[in-house]
């Protein structure tokens, strides 16, 4: 076999083995945004109160982010490969526990047992990857992973498309289908090899060099072996102690803090300017907007497939424009997007139809109201109007909780909007019980797909680029989990309270909130960030030195050893 061809054996390799492991990255994207269609119907199934369809969204984000934190742990004790297998074992259980669920904390389990799953591949699937890829292609196949994320984000609101028809048991087969492919998983994990670096770390030498020839597909590893070893040597040697005393060392170092603010505020403002609630909720703001619940399960499909596509966009333009750049033009596009959401929904409201019949009713509370808008705000009324004429509204009670029967958002108790017009094939009447029929319902697909458009291809990938490459080596490792720390709580800040800013502010309130936050970010990042394109190293540690750090000599190398003094002389970031 010439070198060419061994060359190519090795990437065909290699890339098989990415795709298996980014499979992790696919049940990632998919499990976090089938909750967004899959939630229409069980809301209604069981009756869920604000706080608990905010529960099942959040529960996954907050377990996803403690167990990040554990299969750090867990990498470095028992192996990444060991990881991604427990991750899509997890992913399995947590699958058929949300399918069998019959009743709300069941479900709220299988979300916990799911986060796990996610905080598990999160953490390993990239470090797995990245220690078995070539250097020549490593960047490329890490970046698979957000890819794949993507993919599965899309997959998810397909899925949830096709099972919306049924009402009462179409979100078990959009929660459950998720262990399909993790079964796929852990299956063809049994047959990878274990990451060489984790092994020669392991003093496994011998297990290192047969799994690294398997990887690359050929005898002759000397030269790349005897790399890894002495990497993992010199890695060993620069050890700064326990975490406490590099997270010590950090924050006395002025270049590390200051990059370590950066890279927080960075992935801060990347969940606060609203990401998660086109996630999480986009069909929740398509049927607020004005769309019918499987319409609006169905047009998630646009949002998402733009953001995968979009993610091409980043890949491509971020050697060529700049990290800064690129993440500054994405604020402008995300703030745009959140302009145009919260125009369109105050112009909803502002020409929300009128009440213009009324029914013969015991109900005194729904009657009452005279402009849709008002009614739908009382969780007691609902808005029936017919079909293509929107004149023909009326404002009537809900359906009776907690009865046997589960309260359908497409028909109400009595009158025109009954049960027995929603069991008709052609239903001449629409029940409306949290969105108005309005003219501006097209606001609302325009705005997420500019928001995905703007957010994919910088406000996405770059503050994990940037995390990356601002930190020292000997740093790198406790910066970066600190950041993604500050993603996962600003994830869980948002999707915990987005429904409950819809009630207390209004939709449009939101959105503005969002943008008004977004402006903020814009501005704080074109101060502080500098531009990392093109840097080696060093370089890169010399752009978050302060004039007065550098009058003093230091130097990166210096970091480690001589920063104590001259913390003690009140640098400041």
């Amino acid at each position: 076999m010439g070198k060419d061809d061994s060359e190519g054996a090795c990437k065909f390799y290699v890339v098989f083995l990415t795709c298996f492991a980014t499979i992790g990255g696919f049940l990632f994207g998919y499990d976090t945004g089938i909750v967004s269609g899959a939630l229409l119907l069980i809301g209604d199934v069981f009756s869920l109160t604000t706080v608990w369809k905010e529960a099942i969204v959040s529960a996954t984000i907050g377990a996803a982010a403690f167990f990040a934190l554990v299969a750090g742990v867990l990498t470095d004790a028992f192996g990444r490969k060991v990881v991604v297998m427990l991750a899509s074992f997890v992913f399995t259980i947590g699958a058929v526990v949300m399918a069998v669920s019959n009743d709300k904390v069941v479900l709220l389990v299988g979300r916990l047992i799911v986060g796990m799953g996610i905080g598990f591949a999160s953490m390993s699937v990239p470090v797995y990857v990245a220690e078995a890829a070539p250097p020549t292609i490593r960047g490329a196949l890490v970046t698979l992973n957000q890819l794949f994320i993507t993919i599965g984000i899309l997959v998810s609101s397909v899925v949830a498309g096709a099972f919306s028809t049924d009402k009462e048991n179409g979100w078990r087969y959009m929660l459950g289908l998720a262990g399909i492919p993790s079964i796929i998983q852990f299956i063809g994990f049994f047959f990878l090899p274990e990451s060489p670096r984790w092994l020669m770390a392991k003093g496994r030498e011998e297990d290192a060099r047969k799994a690294l020839q398997k990887i690359r597909e050929t005898e002759d590893v000397d030269t790349e072996f005897n790399q890894i070893k002495e990497s993992v040597e010199d890695e060993s040697s620069q050890q700064q102690g326990n975490a406490c005393a590099t997270l010590s060392l950090m924050f006395k170092t002025q270049p590390v803090r200051r990059a370590l603010a950066i890279g927080c505020l960075l992935q801060f403002f990347q969940q606060l300017c609203g990401i998660n609630t086109v996630i999480y909720y986009s069909a929740s703001i398509l049927r607020m907007a004005g769309f019918p619940s499987q319409q609006a399960i169905w047009l998630v499909c646009v949002p998402n497939a733009v953001n995968m596509l979009c993610t091409f966009i980043g890949i491509y333009l971020v050697e060529k424009s700049g990290r800064k750049l690129l993440t500054l033009i994405s604020f402008v596009g995300v703030i745009i997007a959140l302009i145009v959401l919260a125009v369109g929904f105050q112009l909803s409201v502002k020409h929300s139809p009128d009440i213009f019949m009324t029914e013969p009713s015991n109900d005194t509370k729904c009657i009452a109201f005279s402009v849709c808008n008002d009614c739908i705000t009382d969780s007691d009324c609902g808005y029936c109007f017919e079909k293509g004429n929107m004149s023909s509204g009326s404002c009537l009670p809900t359906m009776e909780k907690h009865t046997e029967r589960y309260a359908n958002p497409e028909f109400n108790s009595s009158f025109r909007c009954d049960e027995a017009n929603y069991n008709m094939d052609s239903p001449k009447y629409t029940w409306a019980d949290n969105f108005c029929p309005t003219d501006y319902s097209w606001m609302a697909i325009l705005g997420l797909a500019l928001f995905v458009i703007g957010f994919a291809p910088g406000l996405g990938p770059m503050p994990w680029t940037i995390n990356s490459e601002i930190y020292p080596t000997w740093a790198r490792s406790t910066g970066t989990s600190l950041a993604t720390a500050v993603n996962w709580i600003a994830n869980l800040i948002v999707s915990m309270t987005f429904l409950s800013l819809l009630e207390a502010i209004t939709t449009y309130g939101t959105f503005f909130l969002f943008a008004g936050i977004s402006l903020i970010g814009l501005i704080t990042i074109a101060a502080i960030l500098p531009e990392t394109k093109n840097k080696t190293l060093e370089e890169v540690q010399e752009l978050f030195m302060s004039k007065e750090y550098k009058s003093q000599q230091h130097t990166p190398g210096q970091y480690a050893t001589d920063n104590m003094a001259f913390e003690e002389k009140g640098s400041k970031l």
